[in-house]
């Protein structure tokens, strides 16, 4: 197989160049309170009658 020219070499570049912009991270806070909230709030759902039956 021949060598690629210039013009059909891939091109190498950063995560944060291909996609334009900047990554900080931010989402797998808003997915750890996105669980915490949902397990609690599920808790609350399933253990309210059980706890404060009268």
């Amino acid at each position: 197989m021949a060598e690629p020219t210039p013009s059909e070499a891939s091109v190498h570049t950063d995560a944060e160049h291909a996609r334009a912009g900047a990554t900080p991270g931010v989402m797998r806070y808003v997915l750890g309170i996105s669980l915490v909230l949902a397990v609690v709030i599920l808790s609350a759902i399933v253990w309210g009658p059980v706890l404060f039956h009268q």
